[in-house]
């Protein structure tokens, strides 16, 4: 009996893999350090990839 294989995950189409970035808030602390914050893509929350949801219609047990 086959299994069904699951589909590999694909790159996100918003951030091309890119999901983080560090952005800087501009200035620096006490101890020289640039501030900064890490900014996550929306659509993938940080991962880089998007699942592929696939269709079952008429695929019935």
């Amino acid at each position: 009996m086959d299994r069904a294989t699951p589909t590999p995950p694909r790159i996100c189409p918003n951030c091309d893999g890119h999901a983080s970035a560090a952005v800087t808030l501009g200035g620096r602390d006490r101890a020289g350090h640039l501030r900064t914050i890490t900014a996550h893509c929306p659509a993938c929350h940080g991962t880089g990839l998007r699942l592929v949801r696939t269709t079952t219609a008429g695929v019935h047990a």
